[in-house]
């Protein structure tokens, strides 16, 4: 093929030569901002209405819970003279019991209750484990073998039963421990009762942790930067601590948060037997036992404490879920 050199040099002119300016470079740049991995998780759940739904619920609760009890002119234990069993009216929003207590104030003191119990279980759990499941996975061999058959065992253990054996067992001597020791007074008002939950859930919740931590040491012991370490000299439990746990932070605030109503609905459930917190301190479950001998007579009794029970065990799952699904990496577009 000819081409006539003559036409493209009336074609070309001085002024096709002239530099670019940065404006061009800049809009024709292929590069993207950079994002991290928590921006990039908080950008994916801001698109799943649902979980921040439940998440501005999750904050109301908290503020009902902590803040509520504060700006109320009752407390707990108050007894009203004159106001006994009352229905719901703008002196008492949520009525009051047959001993003229506000419920209102006692469903706050519920929630509290409850979301502490949910709360303070969920990191017994994650603590014991994560730390349970990184050494079985990354030691493996029969020291893992051994490992999980232990937690095999725990897990056939029937929980419920083992509280209320335990709450038998240690009642007397917690007991005698809060009312002798000066520093435990502070525990007389929830009993012996809400602290054997917290006993039990350190003995037996960790081993659905252990078991995801294990999976995920697993797979991330054969990478690259873990060998690196090894051949280093670096100690196993250094490893652990800055560079096995920090890469499974996802997967473990995913599970704590999903522990978190299981742990809630499990205090409500053994309040609602007796085993939990002791009177006059108020917990969800025995707020609605305590309403259904007058079920009847007062429904509203057993409507708000049970409508908080199911709001909170649902607002966490929901919220639970879109954390777990925005913290995974591989759902990044």
């Amino acid at each position: 093929m000819k081409i006539n050199v003559f036409t493209m040099q009336n074609k070309i002119s001085p002024d096709d030569f002239t530099p670019l300016g940065e404006s061009y470079f800049k809009d024709e740049s292929l590069e993207t901002e950079e994002i991290g991995y928590w921006k990039a998780s908080w950008q994916r759940l801001k698109t799943n209405k649902i979980a921040m739904t439940a998440m501005v619920i999750i904050l109301f609760l908290i503020i009902f819970a902590f803040i509520g009890p504060l700006l109320s002119p009752y407390t707990y234990d108050q007894q009203v003279r004159g106001d006994e069993a009352m229905w719901p009216c703008l002196k008492h929003p949520f009525g009051t019991d047959r001993l003229g207590r506000d419920l209102l104030v006692r469903c706050m003191i519920g929630s509290r209750i409850s979301l502490l119990v949910g709360l303070g279980s969920a990191i017994i759990v994650m603590i014991v484990g994560s730390i349970y499941g990184a050494i079985s996975g990354l030691i493996g061999g029969r020291v893992d073998i051994i490992m999980m058959r232990i937690v095999d065992v725990i897990y056939s253990v029937p929980e419920i039963l083992l509280i209320v054996v335990i709450k038998m067992v240690i009642s007397e001597p917690l007991d005698m421990l809060i009312q002798n020791v000066p520093m435990f007074h502070g525990l007389q008002k929830i009993g012996s009762g809400l602290i054997a939950i917290f006993i039990v859930y350190g003995c037996l919740y960790w081993v659905g942790m252990a078991r995801i931590v294990r999976g995920q040491i697993l797979q991330l012991k054969n990478l690259e930067y873990v060998t690196a370490a090894e051949a280093l000299g670096c100690k196993r439990g250094r490893m652990i601590k800055e560079h096995l746990l920090p890469n499974c932070i996802g997967q473990l605030i995913a599970t704590m948060m999903l522990q978190i109503p299981s742990a809630i609905f499990t205090e409500a459930f053994l309040s609602y037997l007796g085993i939990g917190v002791s009177a006059p301190m108020a917990s969800l479950g025995s707020l609605t036992s305590e309403a259904l001998n007058g079920i009847t007579s007062y429904p509203y009794r057993v409507i708000f404490p049970a409508a908080l029970i199911s709001l909170i065990i649902l607002s966490f799952n929901l919220f639970g879920d879109g954390l777990r699904d925005a913290l995974d990496p591989k759902m990044k577009k």
